[in-house]
């Protein structure tokens, strides 16, 4: 005992030393982690978020750090080339008012066209093979290897606004690594706009209704699925694009046509959280946002697994390759374009329903105003 006992000392200076030797700003960090675990809400969401990026610990990120969310320098109020956690926070100013009218004043309700591809264009999940359909479905017997095959890879892309737009950016980027959500490898498909709630989510591009799924069924909530022909897009691939964490299930039939910046949604934080279970665990913090998820694919068919829409032979799509409007649009392709090219310019929707450039055929998912 009188050995365990001086073992046991002995771990508990060697403990004591490292924590003094620790730096002032990794103490500051670990104190307020272990404050935010017994708190909830957005604040403290920022807070993990802020001090995840602040890779080098000096309490401000830089343009790097920051990842190419967009709106840098609008939030950059000070000028100084760096964001403070105060400057970071301005991007959820006024987010936690949850009354809001839906839907908006002065929406018409459009008449429901059913698309009859939707159905025929669908097929079984036998017609998918095993990489696309563990690739893409992510279910729990697959690994992490056809993930990344079928395209969930960091490009390191994000969006660039028109000088007199100002939009709602992004926080949560392409492929983000998310281990220190998951508690194991795992990557974010798709990118995560914050606005506050109800704002209504819009379609990005011109297309049909092939799926809706009920909040308890994923960590993505309450979605609505479009699929985008290569006629609606200007693009020569059929695309997907996912609109998840809505507030409300949309009065949208399945094959149901949208047009290009049609309402599809009130934005909300509907979702099971990522430590919950399938059909309860709704998370408490989780910031109301979109999650916007893409995939492509040279056919035109598609199938469906795990509460997922997945297009036969397809592959995930970086928002930003869409928003490029040009190829290539292979994740490995994206990651080794230029750095230049990966600051995608965004065509946009403003709120007064004028769009730029005025020949586009695909928009950002939220409205932007003018200034």
């Amino acid at each position: 005992m009188k050995r365990f006992s001086l073992f046991g000392l002995g771990i508990v200076v060697l403990l004591g030393a490292v924590l003094v030797a620790l730096p002032a700003e990794a103490k500051k960090h670990r104190d307020r982690s272990g404050r935010e675990s017994k708190q909830s809400g957005k604040k403290d969401r920022v807070l993990r978020d802020f001090f995840h990026a602040d890779t080098d610990g000096d309490r401000k990120l830089s343009r790097a750090e920051w990842n190419r969310r967009g709106n840098f320098d609008r939030l950059d109020k000070d000028g100084d080339g760096v964001l403070s956690l105060e400057e970071v926070r301005a991007i959820y100013k006024g987010h936690d008012d949850k009354n809001y009218d839906w839907p908006p004043k002065g929406t018409q309700t459009p008449t429901a066209e059913i698309d009859p591809s939707v159905k025929a264009d669908r097929v079984g999940r036998d017609a998918l093979d095993n990489e696309t359909l563990c690739g893409i479905g992510r279910e729990m017997r697959c690994d992490i290897d056809p993930q990344k095959k079928r395209g969930l890879v960091e490009t390191g892309t994000g969006p660039r606004f028109p000088d007199n737009a100002k939009c709602p950016g992004i926080d949560d980027y392409w492929a983000m690594d998310y281990v220190k959500k998951r508690n194991k490898q795992s990557y974010h498909g798709g990118i995560d706009v914050p606005v506050p709630w109800g704002t209504p989510a819009r379609a990005v591009a011109a297309g049909s209704v092939v799926a809706k799924y009920e909040a308890d069924q994923s960590k993505r909530g309450t979605e609505v699925v479009v699929r985008h022909s290569p006629e609606q897009t200007g693009l020569p691939i059929w695309t997907y694009s996912a609109y998840g964490h809505m507030d409300a299930m949309p009065d949208l039939k399945i094959g149901q046509r949208v047009e290009m910046g049609q309402i599809i949604g009130p934005t909300g934080n509907s979702g099971i959280s990522a430590k919950g279970t399938k059909g309860s665990g709704q998370s408490a913090t989780r910031r109301p946002a979109i999650h916007l998820a893409m995939f492509y694919s040279t056919t035109n068919t598609y199938s469906e697994s795990n509460d997922t829409i997945i297009p036969v032979d397809g592959y995930w799509l970086d928002p930003m390759a869409f928003y490029r409007q040009k190829e290539p649009f292979d994740t490995p392709s994206v990651k080794a374009l230029p750095e230049a090219e990966k600051d995608v310019l965004i065509p946009v929707l403003f709120d007064d329903g004028t769009v730029v450039p005025a020949d586009t055929k695909i928009v950002w998912p939220y409205t932007c105003k003018r200034g």
